[in-house]
This record gives structure tokens, C-alpha cells and sequence, in this order.
């Protein structure tokens, strides 16, 4: 699906991350994993660092973090606030949502509007349409748009094809109207067919959780988890980023006008350093271009990584002036969002963890 939206911006981004530090090389070699096989993957994978959040902290707290520094930052009152959009897979209850409980902790408007998206890594992207369609169409003048998870709760400390590839980390992005065009295109699509590639299978509705999907056991690779954890099918999400995100990003570049000469950036979901530098070099940008070295330092973000890589890797460069950018989310369901528009100048707080260091 091809969408054009106009007369919307984005004012600013602040992203707050799990405050503790987990190493790759150190925990692979407590493992007892060779110093030679943690070196090879780290270098072709980009794990190296993430940042993850202690058991009590949600991504409810780190969202309202990164919200409330970036108010602060903009300053700007919570009741300027006309929607809040929480972009999450990681909520505090299945019931009620975590806008509405944003919303209370804010102590919002009762006019406010307040709904989740239950989207992962492509979420940014989706988040961001839905903000801009209620700032451009919806009567909106600004929104909240809330995106992040905490994946390192659901997967298994001796799983090691998923356990080390994740980081924790809540974004506050806000949206606002303007009376000026500065056209954005998106590009959206998605194969439910490949759903089982990531997936936590019990939990929910189908598979409530029990002690029966707490048994753990061993794949072919002696990786242990259970039915409660996140499962991962590495091989098919290469392959999906490799065969439907370059056309994505093609698509939307097409029809927003730019070329790869013209965009200055090509902003990805950090799912991996591989997997980023594979889908760049496919559409055919150079990686001076599109940054890939997020993850090692923060680890997969889930839907907070896209904001964490355009403050980390961009940062000063967007709060000086407008850049053309180019960018794709894309994962879970499995699904994508890709974007195309002129980004900037906005305001930023700094990437921090939470709680942050006394």
C-alpha cells in the first residue's frame, strides 16, 4: 500500500534505553564459547554491546521516560497533547491499553486521544503514518507517538540464537501539524504466511501460559527455550529482508522522487549489522550512507531502534537543518513500513538510560 501525507512534521525525538549494560564476548565466553567464534560473530553480526532493562522496568516506564524528557527538552506542557499512539508487543496487561495508562500518568485531557498498535519492529513507521493521518486529516495539532519494547524479558538466557541479539528501549516521538506541504510517502506491506518466523507462541488467547508452556527444551543447535519465549527463524528473516525490503525502499524513493544521489540518508530498522549493510548495499547505497552500527551498541530495539538511529547516527545533523531521508522498519507478522521525506530540523533529547545513573 502507497500512501502521500502532507502538512504534518516531526518536532522531536528522544529515545530512553534499559539501564544495564550486557556484553556479547562476555557472556558468550561465561558460555564457554570459543574467543575466536564470539570475535567472527560480533564482527559480521554487530553484537557487541546492548542495553537491557532490569525485570520491573516496562516499556511503559521507558516510553514515559523518553516522554517526559522530550517535553521537557521542547518545552512544551503534556495538555498541548492531542492523541497518544503507544506502539508496542511488550504491554503492561492485555487489558487496558498502555496509551490509556500513559495518559493517566501524564495526567492528559479526557478530550485525548489514546490507542496501541500491536506492531514490532516495523511499528515506528506504522506509528508514524497514523500520527501524521490525524495531524494532516484527523484534527489533531500534535501527537505523541509512543514506540518500544522490552524483547529481553521474552527470551531464554540459554538461547543463543535469540537471547543476545535484543536491547530494551521506550521512543517519544512528537508529530506535529503545519501549514506547509512537506510531502512524506509511505509504503506498507506484509506475509502472514511467514508469521511463524518470529513468533512467542503461548500467552496469548490461543495458548494461554501454563506450567506446561514453561517446559523447556532443546533445538537442533542445543539452543533451550520454551513456548512462553520468542522464537526465532534466522534463516527466513534473512531471507525476507534480502526479498522484500530493498523493493519496499525502491518503491517509496520512486514515488517521493528521490534517487540514491539525492537522499541523504537510509535509515533501517538495527536488526542486525549484516542484515542492515545486506539491504543497503541491494538498493544500492554506500555505508557511509545508512548507518549500521546502532546495534552493537544498544542491541535490536524492536519498533524504538529507527529513532534511536536518527538521533544516534544523525542527531546533529537534524537539529540543524532539513535532511532528505529514506528508511524502512520491518519484522514481526512478518511486515514492513517504508518512508520517504524531508526530516528536520527538530528537537532531540539525548539518548540516556532508565533509570538513569545516580
Amino acid at each position: 500500500m502507497h500512501s502521500l501525507i502532507n502538512h504534518f512534521r516531526i518536532a522531536g525525538l528522544s529515545v530512553s534505553t534499559g539501564s544495564v549494560r550486557r556484553s556479547f564476548i562476555a557472556d558468550g565466553q561465561a558460555n564457554g564459547i570459543p574467543m575466536a567464534q564470539l570475535e567472527r560473530v560480533a564482527k559480521t553480526i554487530g553484537l557487541r554491546d546492548r542495553m537491557v532493562s532490569t525485570p520491573d522496568v516496562t516499556a511503559l516506564d521507558l516510553c514515559e521516560d523518553a516522554t517526559r524528557r522530550l517535553l521537557s527538552e521542547m518545552n512544551l506542557d503534556a495538555s498541548s497533547i492531542d492523541a497518544i499512539i503507544f506502539v508496542t508487543q511488550t504491554p503492561d496487561h492485555s487489558q487496558p491499553n498502555n496509551a490509556s495508562l500513559l495518559h493517566g500518568r501524564l495526567g492528559l485531557s479526557k478530550s485525548t486521544l489514546a490507542f496501541d498498535l500491536a506492531q514490532g519492529c516495523a511499528g515506528w513507521v506504522t506509528g508514524l503514518h497514523q500520527a501524521a493521518l490525524l495531524c494532516a486529516h484527523g484534527g489533531a495539532g500534535r501527537v505523541l507517538l509512543c514506540a518500544g519494547d522490552t524483547l529481553s524479558h521474552l527470551t531464554n538466557k540459554n538461547d543463543r540464537a535469540a537471547d543476545p541479539l535484543f536491547g530494551d528501549a521506550g521512543s517519544a516521538t512528537i508529530v506535529e501539524r503545519t501549514g506547509q506541504p512537506n510531502p512524506m510517502h509511505f509504503i506498507f506491506g506484509a506475509d502472514g504466511k511467514g508469521a511463524s518466523s518470529i513468533i512467542v507462541p503461548a500467552g496469548g488467547a490461543r495458548q494461554p501460559a501454563s506450567e506446561l508452556t514453561r517446559i523447556e527444551t532443546a533445538d537442533t543447535s542445543g539452543n533451550l527455550h520454551h513456548a512462553e519465549n520468542l522464537h526465532l527463524d534466522g534463516a527466513e528473516i534473512f531471507n525476507f529482508s534480502l526479498r522484500e525490503i530493498p523493493p519496499a525502499i525502491q518503491s517509496v524513493m520512486q514515488h517521493g522522487g528521490y534517487t540514491v544521489a539525492s537522499t541523504d540518508a537510509l535509515i533501517l530498522h538495527q536488526a542486525n549489522k549484516f542484515i542492515v549493510e545486506s539491504v543497503a548495499l541491494k538498493v544500492g547505497f554506500a555505508k557511509d550512507k545508512a548507518p549500521a552500527g546502532i546495534v552493537e551498541k544498544f542491541g535490536n530495539q524492536s519498533s524504538a531502534s529507527i529513532p534511536c538511529a536518527l538521533i544516534d547516527a544523525l542527531g546533529d545533523a537534524l537539529s540543524q537543518k532539513p535532511l532528505k531521508l529514506a528508511g524502512c522498519g520491518f519484522g514481526v507478522g512478518l511486515s514492513w513500513g517504508a518512508f520517504a521525506g524531508e526530516v528536520g530540523p527538530l528537537i532531540l533529547a539525548p539518548i540516556q538510560p532508565y533509570p538513569a545513573s545516580p
